[in-house]
């Protein structure tokens, strides 16, 4: 918040922007999330592969 007496010029706002911490922290945060959400993914994939070869494998079974 801009309060009595700061710096209202284009090069404070930007000095101002530059110093500022806090955005890069929900920036971080997203990565790891994505991170994850990548990792979880592939888990899933993978077992999803797993579990159609299984189902596959047991039908044939049965229809022989």
């Amino acid at each position: 918040m801009i309060g009595c007496g700061q710096n209202l010029t284009l090069s404070g706002v930007a000095v101002r922007f530059w110093r500022d911490e806090e955005g890069a922290t929900a920036i971080e945060y997203g990565l790891i999330i994505s991170l994850i959400f990548l990792a979880i993914s592939a888990a899933i994939k993978g077992y999803t592969e797993e579990t159609k070869s299984l189902y596959s494998e047991i039908q044939s079974n049965l229809e022989s």
